[in-house]
């Protein structure tokens, strides 16, 4: 992977901006195998606890399965936590009503994993990016249109793009769409849910430069969720390795790259020899 250079802000004043604790949530499993009433569950995230500091990036990286998209989700509130706390900038996510919530959201937008099904088919370009407009802003058509091709032309395509539909771009375009509506309402904090996972490594690569740009560009802050060692290890300020639904080692980059603690941590950046010292 070629990765033009890696983002690391200069000074990090450790403000959370984000705080997790103790979060947890199960999934039920159906009926016991032996029969009778007895339910299984599993749990996707157990009693997980970090904090994510204005401006940075945390990455979280584990293998498929390990509960990394649940957490951000949970974080989101897209789905409901079984127990324990969120606060965004001091307030309790949990405890705010859904159309409180719904206005949270301006500052805390997602980036999704697969740019063919992000997108709806059925929509142009335009009122993709336009959507998040149209439901928080009262601004005039016009006005509109011009943050669209501003968006557009941020994420690296041009106005042209407006009167296409998704199908019509390649998957790395796509994926600058997806970003370009995620900007769209000038979040503060971004999830990015395996954002180049679907594509190929000279596109990924390109997108990974692209979300390091924005960061310096508008301020934001990212939980980059990733299987790939080598992905987080260019872009993240600090890492969390999630296995089976815990956070087992989270630290500075290069403390977890070099001197990691944990066996599945090792496990993981010995599948990946390029990113070991």
């Amino acid at each position: 992977m070629s990765i033009r250079g890696r983002f690391f802000p200069v000074s990090i004043l450790f403000v959370p901006l984000l705080e997790v604790r103790n979060l947890t949530k199960t999934f039920p499993l159906g009926e016991s195998v032996f029969g009778g009433s007895a339910k299984r569950e599993v749990r996707a995230v157990d009693d997980v606890s970090f904090d994510i500091a204005s401006g940075e990036t945390l990455g979280l990286v584990g293998e498929s399965g390990s509960g990394k998209s649940t957490l951000g989700r949970l974080i989101l509130r897209l789905i409901e936590p079984a127990s324990g706390s969120i606060a965004f900038e001091g307030r309790n996510l949990l405890a705010v009503s859904q159309s409180d919530m719904r206005r949270l959201r301006r500052d805390m937008q997602i980036i999704f994993q697969d740019p063919f099904g992000s997108l709806d088919p059925r929509m142009r370009v335009e009122d993709v990016v336009a959507e998040p407009l149209l439901i928080h802003e009262s601004i005039s058509a016009p006005v509109r249109r011009q943050r669209v091709e501003e968006l557009l032309r941020v994420v690296g395509l041009d106005e042209s793009a407006t009167r296409r539909f998704p199908h019509e771009f390649s998957g790395g375009q796509r994926q600058r769409i997806g970003i370009a509506r995620a900007l769209a309402l000038r979040p503060k904090f971004i999830i990015a849910d395996e954002p180049v996972s679907a594509l190929d490594v000279s596109v990924g690569a390109q997108i990974v430069n692209l979300m390091a740009q924005l960061q310096r560009d508008f301020g934001l802050t990212y939980l980059f969720i990733s299987h790939s060692m080598p992905v987080i290890r260019y872009l993240a300020t600090r890492i969390a390795v999630m296995y089976r639904g815990k956070i087992v080692e989270i630290g500075e980059t290069q403390r977890i790259t070099t001197q990691s603690q944990h066996p599945y941590t090792r496990s993981l950046l010995e599948a990946t020899p390029e990113v070991v010292a």
